[in-house]
């Protein structure tokens, strides 16, 4: 089976034009709105008008989802959101004109309106899940796991004052969670995700650098970079504690499995410690943040690169775990999949990945080969 795809409108497929007509561009990242643009060609109606900037399909708003299948057969659902933009380049030969329509994932729905509310006695998870639960998401099942204290009305409620969207990434990134909303195989059904990375799952594929005719992925540009801190310092003197003892302290662990032998602090070979000026209402909350900012510190291999359907045999999503092979002992292994950007015509679906590791491999002796 080869790879295949299908554009959608308000949940209809679109059918009205040969596949060669359609240029997609769909990008997922685990931590920032899903995007998509769609490229149309536009015609001259019997009427004499132009019709694609008029075709209520793709006007303010409009639903949009792109489904893809590759040879394993697995159906995805790469995006479900909204139309927010149109670019029409008209050109005096209708053959030459074209109408870009451009959107973001259904978290839009959550930007529209700014909000003061305030939320007591819940965790970050359950604030998640109920405002969630107002657009009809469907909460990922980790959100309540490695879940914050309980923001109590008698200490420190939970307040927001922001756009639902802009109030949630704001506490995933405060709390070390990744913040999104997506679809994976159905249109229309979308998960609600306010969780800690999953790493410790298995590879969703393998990507073979190595040897040249067993490759499935082209070249891979791979950087470390141990400019960071590998442990927090966070204290505050809390109001409810008359003992005069800053609570918090210094915090190395990032809570997250190193997906290698060596983790930032390791392949570094020596401490780095910063230090975080924070306000909390209770001692596990200026932990919890300390252990935010070392998690995102650990995140010190960057990995980009590119393939295609016809050579991976399955699509890669963000999100999931992918496996490195043949990058050689240090870059081998399991990295997690942070953003995937797909470029789907007639002649194939292309997908230029960025991978993130926080731990590398230990180095073997020259000459053994490409683990």
């Amino acid at each position: 089976m080869t790879s295949s795809f299908a554009l959608l409108s308000g949940g209809t497929a679109v059918t009205d034009f040969e596949t060669s007509q359609i240029d997609l561009e769909i990008e997922e990242n685990v931590d920032l709105p899903g995007a998509f643009r769609v490229t149309l060609p536009v015609s001259v109606s019997a009427a004499g008008d132009y019709d694609m900037p008029a075709d209520t399909r793709f006007g303010p708003l409009s639903n949009i989802a792109v489904t893809a299948t590759a040879a394993d057969g697995q159906a995805h659902c790469l995006i479900d959101g909204y139309v927010l933009a149109q670019e029409v380049h008209l050109d005096g030969t209708a053959a030459a004109s074209t109408i870009k329509v451009s959107g973001q994932d259904a978290s839009w729905l959550m930007n529209m309106t700014e909000t003061a509310r305030e939320w007591p006695d819940v965790t970050d998870g359950i604030a998640a899940n109920a405002i969630f639960g107002d657009y009809g998401f469907l909460p990922d099942p980790k959100n309540l796991d490695d879940d914050s204290s309980v923001h109590t009305a008698d200490t420190a409620s939970l307040m927001q004052r922001a756009s639902d969207a802009q109030f949630l990434r704001d506490l995933a990134r405060r709390s070390g969670k990744l913040f999104r909303v997506y679809c994976t195989d159905t249109p229309g059904v979308r998960t609600g995700a306010f969780a800690t990375p999953s790493i410790e799952e298995d590879p969703a594929v393998t990507l073979i650098l190595n040897p040249p005719d067993e490759a499935n992925v082209g070249a891979l540009d791979i950087v470390w970079d141990v400019m960071r801190p590998t442990s927090v310092t966070a204290e505050q003197l809390l109001m409810s504690d008359e003992s005069g003892v800053p609570a918090g302290g210094e915090t190395a662990a990032s809570g997250l499995a190193a997906l290698d032998a060596k983790d930032l602090a390791a392949f570094a070979g020596r401490p780095a410690n910063a230090l975080l000026t924070t306000q909390a209402a209770d001692a596990g909350t200026v932990r919890e943040r300390a252990q935010a900012l070392v998690r995102d510190s650990g995140w010190f291999v960057r990995c980009e690169g590119s393939t295609d359907t016809t050579r991976l045999g399955a699509i890669l999503r963000a999100g999931t775990v992918a496996q490195v092979n043949a990058a050689g002992s240090v870059h081998s292994g399991k990295y997690f999949v942070w953003s995937v950007r797909h470029h789907i015509t007639a002649r194939g679906h292309e997908m230029k990945f960025v991978l993130l590791r926080n731990a590398l491999g230990e180095a073997t002796p020259s000459g053994g080969g490409f683990p």
